[in-house]
């Protein structure tokens, strides 16, 4: 939503051209802030506003809108009197940015950067969508291992205006190799020791991720060792980046969605929702409906193979609903317990006996449960008492199906390497509804006849 509270007065300073008020605006608040109030304004007008601030600020603020507010703002403008305000940004930010940009507008925006900015944004978006490389940044500390002390600290003093942080400062050789990470404070309480050099303060177990890993790993990586920040590292384990804690909080909030998406058999969007067509949202609902509408006809065949026993015992028919829809929901909250805990690193394929053995044991009591609340509703509607055990003993063994399928379908997926979540829960309730009519069926003509 567009916060609307400074647009008068901002459009107001722009009109007078105060040139005090609008340096002030942008200089007084947080510049997240400043990119809120800015929201409303048209890409001309939020130019107008920016000027007024200096380039790194400018480059601060404009990291603030979302890319396809900032794609706007970049086009709005000639590619090179906008090339230094995105110079002033992190590599990893400039590479997401321009990817927002028509080609042509990138390209010329890239030709006015310094060729080693350039090399930085062209070697970072070569890395495939979704591994450690993609999100990294190359604005990292790097020293080498035979400075002191006090020429860490000079040398990291000239760095400084260049990096994105210096939480943890990386000790390389005169390869680029990773030895090891020093923090400044360990710096700063060596200089009473002036000779001693890094090699001797650093820590060589260094936790690091390579270039090529997935980004949900080197997020469970740093959540288990509670990093800030952690290094990466090529094949040859030189250094070549860090990804920050912002940067992972940028894929926490990227892999939820994508998780709550295909928990609703919907494929994940690769824009907002409202800037998504029709079309495209169709076609990413449609294909799974497509697959979910094959499991419901299956469920349908399934029941016109009984039709005949169905019409001899048609009290069968008023506990279908029931039958199904438990054997679902319990596969439902199996699947969501495994595919949650294969994400946060809890569980392993390897682990699958374990989850069956336990899923099996919560099936028969989570069956028990249903099957006494069931046999009491059957009572009512059943011929005879005996009649009435076809529902108690079907929703002991389709709950325990329920489990077993949504427990152990994530698991297959994970081993053949795909997506657990791709596993959601209305295409696991497809399934189970099929087998808990077969199961159903079955039953009522083992025990009735």
């Amino acid at each position: 939503m567009i916060n609307t509270l400074y647009l008068p007065e901002l459009r107001e300073m722009l009109a007078e051209n105060d040139a005090a008020g609008l340096r002030e605006f942008c200089t007084a608040l947080h510049p997240a802030r400043t990119a809120e109030f800015m929201e409303g304004l048209t890409p001309e007008e939020a130019w107008g506003v920016l000027d007024h601030a200096d380039l790194n600020l400018q480059g601060e603020i404009l990291s603030y809108f979302d890319y396809h507010r900032q794609a706007e703002m970049l086009e709005s403008r000639p590619p090179e009197s906008v090339a230094p305000v995105v110079a002033t940004m992190s590599a990893d930010d400039q590479v997401d940015l321009l990817g927002e940009v028509e080609e042509e507008t990138a390209e010329q925006i890239l030709a006015c950067f310094s060729v080693d900015d350039r090399r930085d944004v062209l070697r970072l978006s070569n890395y495939e969508e979704g591994t450690a490389g993609a999100i990294m940044t190359t604005e990292m500390a790097r020293l080498s291992e035979n400075l002191t002390a006090r020429e860490a600290l000079k040398e990291l003093t000239d760095q400084a205006e260049h990096l994105e942080t210096i939480y943890y400062l990386y000790v390389v050789d005169d390869f680029g190799s990773l030895h090891g990470v020093v923090s400044t404070r360990d710096i700063v309480s060596a200089l009473s020791k002036p000779q001693m050099h890094l090699s001797e303060i650093m820590e060589t177990e260094v936790i690091h991720a390579n270039v090529l890993d997935d980004q949900e790993d080197v997020l469970r990586k740093m959540a288990d060792y509670d990093l800030l920040a952690i290094p990466v590292v090529d094949e040859e384990l030189r250094l070549v980046g860090i990804i920050t804690h912002d940067d992972i909080l940028d894929v926490v909030v990227e892999e939820a969605a994508e998780d709550a998406y295909r928990a609703a058999a919907v494929e994940p969007l690769e824009e907002t929702y409202l800037r998504t067509s029709v079309l495209t949202l169709s076609r990413k609902r449609g294909v799974w409906l497509a697959v979910l509408f094959v499991g419901a006809f299956l469920t349908t065949f399934a029941l016109e193979q009984f039709e005949s026993d169905l019409e001899r015992i048609p009290w069968l028919v008023i506990f279908i609903p029931l039958v199904i829809s438990t054997g679902g929901n319990s596969g439902n909250q199996s699947a969501t317990l495994v595919i949650t805990a294969l994400n946060k690193g809890e569980a392993s394929v390897r682990d699958w006996w374990v989850i069956m053995r336990r899923e099996l044991a919560m099936g028969l009591i989570l069956g028990l449960i249903m099957a006494s609340m069931g046999m009491l509703l059957a009572l009512f509607k059943s011929p005879t008492p005996y009649s009435a055990l076809v529902v108690p003993a079907t929703l002991v063994l389709v709950v325990i199906a329920g489990t077993l399928i949504g427990s152990m379908l994530p698991l297959m997926f994970k081993k053949i390497g795909l997506d657990p979540a791709l596993m959601s829960n209305p295409f696991v309730a497809g399934l189970i509804d099929l087998f808990g009519i077969v199961i159903y069926l079955k039953v009522a003509l083992l025990l009735l006849e």
